[in-house]
């Protein structure tokens, strides 16, 4: 209880992560911070900080987004890692089709490259679709896909996972070559997150996806708010 009080009243402040959730989302739906209210985010796609480099399509606002059943799941993950002085920290989640569609739209356009340098810095524009980085559906659509990393909870700094989060390369996927530390830290991660019912990605070390997805079929488009 003590330590979940200081991750609450530190994390919270440093990060200013509580906001109203006065806008309705569907049924099967949640905040996340509704089922985990300590937990941090940093959603990428509502700002300029991401590979296209400004605010991508039905991100109207810093809000992460699951089905009910993997925000349920992932509170548990969160509940296991503070009691290793770790916690979540969350890029994405639920993904309006829309976003999925911009993707693709800037993916097609080869004069686009203003993110380049910090995001695909060894792979050609080009080459974005054959090598898997873009793809016209994403499990995302679906809500019940996170992307996400560890924190420390006595400072919230990001622990070090040896890349960062959404670059295109091979130093994002599970077998790159990393430190112990660092090959550690994302073990740790991924074997918590497999306790509790989500599979990794193969090519993204912040990729997960819940199991027992209770909609395995349907692209959704309502807007992250």
């Amino acid at each position: 209880m003590i330590k979940t009080f200081f991750v609450t009243s530190v994390c919270l402040v440093l990060m200013n992560i509580l906001s109203l959730n006065a806008q309705e989302i569907p049924d099967g739906f949640v905040h996340i911070d509704e089922v985990i209210p300590d937990i941090v985010d940093d959603i990428r796609y509502a700002g300029d900080h991401n590979f296209i480099g400004k605010p991508i399509a039905g991100y109207k606002s810093e809000q992460a987004i699951l089905s009910k059943p993997a925000a349920e799941a992932l509170a548990k993950v969160q509940k296991e890692l503070i009691q290793k002085d770790y916690m979540l920290k969350v890029f994405d989640a639920y993904r309006p089709q829309r976003a999925v569609d911009e993707f693709v739209e800037w993916a097609k356009e080869p004069s686009d490259t203003l993110m380049k340098q910090k995001f695909y810095p060894d792979v050609a524009k080009r080459n974005l679709f054959e090598l898997g980085y873009i793809a016209s559906k994403s499990g995302h659509s679906r809500g019940s896909t996170v992307d996400l990393t560890m924190i420390h909870v006595d400072n919230c700094e990001n622990v070090d996972m040896g890349g960062t989060y959404d670059f295109f390369g091979e130093i994002s996927h599970h077998s790159a070559k990393v430190t112990p530390e660092q090959k550690r830290n994302r073990e740790l991660l991924r074997l918590t997150m497999r306790k509790y019912g989500f599979r990794s990605y193969s090519e993204e070390w912040w990729h997960y996806t819940y199991d027992a997805e209770p909609y395995p079929d349907t692209y959704f488009d309502f807007p992250v708010q």
